[in-house]
């Protein structure tokens, strides 16, 4: 199969999409999230699906789950509290949670 320059270019667009997501997910492993969270599954806390769908559509969630991020807090998904991040800046978090918000 022969690989055209449009072919070529969608490819090369895919793949550069992707890097931001990667780079968030690798942030998250760095700062420990993917210790208590997946993607999909929940393990100690939410699975980032589930928290994209709870808050879809909640303008005010990012702030909010920012916040969180970074002081800890509980109560919305059981009984097992989130921790606070110390580790975790402000930018971070912002960041952390708009990934989070769109699986």
């Amino acid at each position: 199969m022969t690989r055209t320059l449009p072919n070529l270019l969608i490819t090369a667009a895919c793949a550069m999409a992707s890097l931001p997501a990667a780079a968030d997910l690798a942030l998250a492993t760095a700062k420990n999230c993917m210790s208590c969270h997946h993607l999909d599954k929940k393990v100690v806390g939410p699975a980032y699906k589930d928290v994209a769908a709870k808050y879809r559509g909640d303008k005010a969630a990012a702030a909010r789950l920012a916040a969180k991020v970074m002081e800890g807090g509980g109560g919305v998904w059981g009984v097992v509290k989130m921790p606070s991040n110390p580790q975790v800046s402000e930018a971070e978090a912002k960041k952390l949670v708009a990934w989070v918000l769109s699986q």
